[in-house]
């Protein structure tokens, strides 16, 4: 083992008593708040102690510069000896914890970004090492810089199958800048975790999975030293610590004890601080300096101002699916930027990701059948403005990450999202491939923006602006292709509608979005031989909805809308219309969607066949014109 140098008696100690602080801050405020974790807290204090007081190499005074170690609390419940952590190391006063899970403090009671040294929320479990993973992964191919990563997991969460997906693409990497570490305190909240104790399980799963494992006691300084640095020095392998801790660790007559999960210690709290003081040494200053040398080699980035190398280059009438001008813009926007980045869930060649590498085969992030994983290696990505992530896959897939997505939006995190293979018009696969709900999932996301192009040209305008967009952005693409009805040069803007047919005659607004918007155009050339004049809208961003336009053409064409859409009508755009008009006067609307559980056959069948082709539509107008 290289140069490795065991602890001074005298620097064991002070790290022994920075732990027993660390508790002591989390009894103190979680009875404050009389709510939190304390006994959560207490099984990790000596492994927070010797990371933040002796391993990790970060600028206190600027928690998230680009060459610090990083360092992601799976467990986010364990929040309170987080935040003690940081107060310890100096970044604020220690009396500031005693403000835990108060209304409008920042130390909520699990981390949020609210706070300058936490880079993503966690607390729905089984999620922080994904998102560690996709740290690791930049620092390690991209910054080629000397930080590493540490992502702390509970036994408990480990039963999560994300948390495997995780390891899986982290060994597979050969993500040797990142080092999980196991708190095996064998308490879950409500019963003893499944595997309990059994530290030789856990290793032989992690071995098999193609970590370097490392048995330690979580109680023992000199062990976790010395663990730590076998994890910084072994190479072509990411590093598991196994960590056998114990629930409320030196707290009398609680350690090991079920059904103190989740509760401040009330009565006991006394009791337990008056022997935790007793347990340190040195009550003064800390000998220690948290800082430690640090080697400043992550590059300057600048991911902002993207732009497509080229506009836009299609001829009017041109048919061609979004799914593929998405193909086309990532390759655009990566050749103007270093740093955009794509990744995808084995869907690269029917999503056409798979373009990007045309440009640079190391901007593609494979991440495999795991759409869990997928969104959290993402978010890690893009942590620190390190990159402009483009995730994409049938957009049905991305229901069953909507969870890591929700907590991407509480990370304020900037990942953009393209959904393929939307609505009953893919076909013939059926209705397990066919996104649905895709747009009400995204819609419920804070400070989301959902882009539907409804051809070439607006796809390639969309992913422009989807790369210098804040916030996480969806945006759907169809299977079949699309006609192109803009001109290469049209401008778009996120929240403003389109009018594509219009007259001065109009008796009802169409809207539609995508495959749709190209059925209503249709609609509209018959409609107009039997003397009835629409208007076609195209949204072209569903969230934020462009409400005035769609107020004002609706009154310009008599207060009329029917809206259709290649979704459920649950959350979907006519709900969306619905509320944009909402407290309007004399305005109706009628919504086409797909109100069935659809079955497999030819695109253009199934649209007819679930009331949303052209002639369902114009069916829908002339009910509408007797309103």
């Amino acid at each position: 083992m290289a140069s490795y140098h065991k602890p001074e008696a005298k620097v064991v100690q002070e790290l022994k008593d920075i732990a027993n602080k660390l508790r002591i801050h989390s009894v103190t405020s979680t009875a404050a708040a009389n709510s939190g974790h304390p006994t959560s807290c207490s099984s990790i204090a000596e492994i927070m102690s010797v990371l933040f007081f002796n391993t990790m190499r970060y600028k206190v005074s600027a928690p998230k510069d680009a060459s610090n170690d990083r360092f992601v609390l799976s467990k986010g419940h364990a929040a309170p000896i987080l935040y003690a952590a940081w107060a310890e190391a100096g970044l604020f006063p220690v009396a500031e914890l005693q403000k835990l899970r108060k209304l409008g403090s920042d130390l909520e009671g699990h981390p949020t970004p609210r706070l300058n040294f936490i880079d993503v929320a966690t607390g729905s479990l089984g999620q922080g090492l994904a998102v560690a993973a996709g740290m690791a992964y930049v620092g390690k191919n991209y910054d080629k810089a000397s930080y590493r990563v540490y992502c702390l997991v509970g036994d408990g969460e480990s039963a999560e199958g994300s948390i495997w997906e995780s390891i899986y693409f982290a060994s597979h990497n050969k993500l040797d800048n990142l080092c999980l570490i196991f708190d095996v305190n064998r308490l879950g909240q409500s019963e003893p975790t499944a595997l309990g104790h059994d530290m030789e399980k856990y290793r032989k799963r992690l071995d098999a999975a193609g970590f370097h494992s490392i048995i330690v006691d979580g109680h023992d300084i000199d062990e976790l030293v010395k663990a730590f640095h076998i994890a910084a020095t072994t190479k072509d392998k990411p590093t598991a610590l196994i960590c056998k801790t114990f629930k409320g660790r030196n707290y009398p007559k609680i350690e090991d004890i079920e059904n103190w999960h989740g509760k401040p210690l009330g009565a006991e709290t006394e009791r337990v601080l008056e022997h935790l003081r007793s347990l340190v040494k040195n009550h003064g200053p800390l000998m220690l300096k948290p800082q430690k040398p640090l080697k400043e080699d992550a590059p300057a980035v600048d991911i902002t101002n993207i732009k497509l190398s080229s506009p836009p280059n299609y001829k009017l009438g041109e048919s061609l699916a979004t799914r593929q001008a998405y193909g086309n813009a990532l390759v655009k926007i990566a050749q103007n930027n270093p740093r955009v980045i794509a990744m995808d869930g084995d869907m690269k060649n029917s999503t056409f990701a798979e373009k990007i590498k045309g440009v640079d085969a190391a901007r593609y992030i494979e991440c495999f059948i795991a759409e869990q994983n997928l969104v959290g290696v993402a978010i890690g990505a893009t942590c620190r403005d390190r990159t402009v992530a483009f995730v994409s896959t049938f957009a049905t897939f991305l229901t069953r990450a909507f969870d890591q997505i929700r907590m991407g939006a509480i990370s304020q995190t900037n990942v953009n999202f393209v959904g393929s293979h939307c609505g009953v018009s893919i076909g013939e696969d059926g209705p397990s491939q066919m996104g649905l709900e895709d747009i009400a999932m995204f819609r419920s996301i804070p400070g989301s923006t959902i882009f539907y192009p409804a051809d070439a040209v607006s796809c390639e305008r969309a992913i422009e602006l989807a790369a210098n967009t804040k916030g996480i952005t969806f945006t759907r693409v169809n299977r079949p292709n699309t006609n192109v009805i803009y001109a290469n040069d049209h401008v778009f803007h996120i929240g403003k509608a389109n009018i594509v047919r219009k007259t001065a005659t109009d008796k009802v607004l169409l809207i539609g979005a995508g495959i749709t918007l190209q059925e209503a155009i249709t609609a509209s050339t018959e409609l107009a031989k039997a003397g009835i004049n629409v208007r076609v809208l195209d949204l072209f961003t569903i969230k934020p909805i462009d409400k005035d336009a769609i107020i004002k053409n609706a009154r310009e064409c008599g207060g009329r809308i029917v809206v259709v859409e290649d979704h459920y009508p649950e959350g979907g755009i006519g709900e969306a219309v619905l509320s944009a008009v909402a407290c309007e006067r004399d305005i109706i609307v009628k919504m086409l969607a797909v109100r069935e559980l659809p079955r497999s056959g030819p695109p253009l069948v199934l649209l007819d066949a679930f009331g949303i082709s052209a002639k369902h539509i114009c069916a829908a107008v002339q009910e509408a014109c007797k309103m």
